[in-house]
């Protein structure tokens, strides 16, 4: 293979027409995107107004990063995308829960053994209680491998007198102040921090890490109420003695499945030009047709939105950063670039839904992304505070419930539940976000729906982020390992007291 000279110099990637157009919108000074796209296409967004933009100064360098992203290979593959599309129909069918969680803004630092290894096994566990309280299988999905940006108030803030950019995640920009001016290099970095964690992680499901043979830490340790300790405790002693009797039987044998489960990655899709990027056209998996199997008001199963850039059936559009990815609250706009996006790719989507959203456009923005009423193709995230649920979510419930949709329903008790300290501190407290569960659960039955999974901030180290819980963190407690660099998180300990409550209230629900 001849080297570099000045007569045969290295050819660089060339950029497609699909990234062209999102330099052209990315870049200051750069002419915006006009033309209208009658089809879908991976760079259909750019024609759209766009909320959370971000440009950059350097032309060159978002062109060489882009087309570098172009080039890498897939990070998950269809099959495995149309397998998790598979498990959340029938979350959406009540034959299954979803348990969703991680980092809010997660970290290229993040993407080491330790930090990997306790959100693993802190949601495997959690899931096991889960399982055991809904008496149903749980579809686990990491908010990890690729969450390295968040949406902001204002893109940018003042610092000592200088107005400098927001930190905006590790995808963009860096939180030291001089490390703030978004960087497309680090779109890159983001590709490749994605891949070791996702190395790391099917390395360790493949080496027994969730495999049930092993001893499971159940430490109680820290739960200061005795009533509530001995309720836990008859939790883990009911679990414990069900592994044990599956053991004697020989029910735990490699084909039961005991020795590994399957976990699934997610972000929220923030930066498109990262995701078009990643964005395929990629042979459907033999799965693929059993989705169709599953008729709905509109027929047979599919995404249902026209196309220009293939008319073969048996390809599709995949979004190859991650398994889910979601649509946040601040980027939902019908018309708008997210939504163009996101509507075009076969993944399973989900949409933050908040208490601005009224219920003719959650049906409208069902409509968009979904038109062929999929079963379980979309997540619907509710997220608005223990102190709006009982008033906003009946009648989002009733909205779709007439709209002839199908969707997961999940709570996220975190967003709607922020506030801060009289020093200035984000914090989170438990029993807020227990209340909005145990309200979501509740409405859920009476409109005749049901709750099909939980959406979680949460971390497996020992951080003092969030208050109450059965440690009794109290504000005071804050500083002690407060870490997150955005927004509040659920630790370990009081992560795993919510599963039990959850568990409980399934197994409550079954004396009645």
């Amino acid at each position: 293979m001849p080297g570099e000279s000045a007569d045969n110099p290295v050819r660089l990637p060339q950029l497609s027409e699909d990234g062209q157009a999102a330099v052209a919108l990315k870049v200051n000074g750069a002419a915006k995107a006009t033309v209208s796209h009658p089809a879908w296409t991976p760079s259909s967004w750019t024609s759209k107004p766009i909320k959370q933009d971000v440009v950059y100064d350097d032309r060159a360098a978002v062109q060489k990063s882009l087309a570098k992203l172009e080039r890498l290979p897939p990070l998950v593959t269809p099959a495995e995308i149309i397998k998790l599309r598979k498990s959340l129909r029938d979350v959406a069918l009540g034959k299954a829960f979803l348990l969703q969680g991680g980092d809010c803004a997660e970290l290229f630092d993040y993407c080491e053994e330790n930090a990997i290894e306790s959100k693993i096994k802190l949601l495997l566990q959690m899931s096991l209680v889960l399982i055991w309280g809904a008496h149903k299988p749980v579809v686990r999905i990491a908010r990890m491998a690729g969450q390295y940006a968040k949406p902001r108030s204002s893109p940018m803030e003042m610092h000592e007198g200088t107005q400098i950019h927001s930190f905006r995640g590790d995808i963009l920009n860096g939180y030291s102040v001089d490390e703030r001016t978004p960087d497309p290099s680090r779109l890159v970095s983001a590709y490749f921090h994605s891949a070791a964690t996702l190395n790391f992680v099917r390395g360790s499901l493949a080496s027994g890490i969730a495999d049930l043979h092993s001893p499971l830490d159940w430490e109680l340790g820290h739960v200061q109420d005795e009533k509530i300790k001995a309720q836990y405790e008859k939790i883990v002693n009911s679990i414990t003695e069900s592994l044990r009797f599956m053991r004697t039987v020989g029910a735990d044998s490699p084909a039961t499945g005991l020795e590994t489960v399957d976990l699934y990655t997610s972000h929220e899709a923030l930066l498109l030009e990262y995701e078009a990027s990643l964005t395929r056209n990629l042979r459907h998996p033999p799965l693929y047709s059993s989705l169709a199997s599953y008729p709905t008001a509109s027929g047979p199963q599919s995404n249902g939105n026209r196309r220009a850039s293939t008319t073969e059936s048996h390809k599709g559009w995949y979004n190859t950063s991650a398994h889910f990815l979601w649509i946040g609250d601040r980027t939902r706009q019908l018309t708008g670039a997210h939504i163009e996006y996101i509507r075009g790719i076969e993944n399973p989507i989900g949409i933050k839904v908040g208490p601005t959203l009224e219920a003719s456009e959650l049906i409208a923005l069902l409509h968009a992304v979904n038109p062929s009423k999929a079963i379980g193709k979309v997540t619907l995230i509710t997220r608005y505070g223990d102190s709006r649920i009982e008033n906003l979510l009946p009648g989002h419930i009733q909205a779709v419930k007439s709209s002839g949709h199908t969707v997961v329903w999940q709570c996220d008790p975190m967003h709607g539940n922020t506030l801060s300290t009289p020093s200035g501190i984000k914090t989170r407290r438990f029993s807020s976000i227990l209340s909005e569960v145990s309200s979501a659960l509740r409405i859920h039955r009476e409109q005749g729906s049901f709750l099909g999974g939980v959406h979680l901030e949460l971390t497996g180290e020992a951080v003092t982020e969030c208050v109450g819980g059965s440690e009794g963190l109290t504000e005071d407690d804050l500083d002690l390992n407060y870490t997150t660099y955005c927004d509040p998180r659920l630790n370990e300990k009081q992560a795993l007291e919510l599963a039990f409550l959850v568990a409980g209230h399934y197994r409550e629900e079954k004396t009645i």
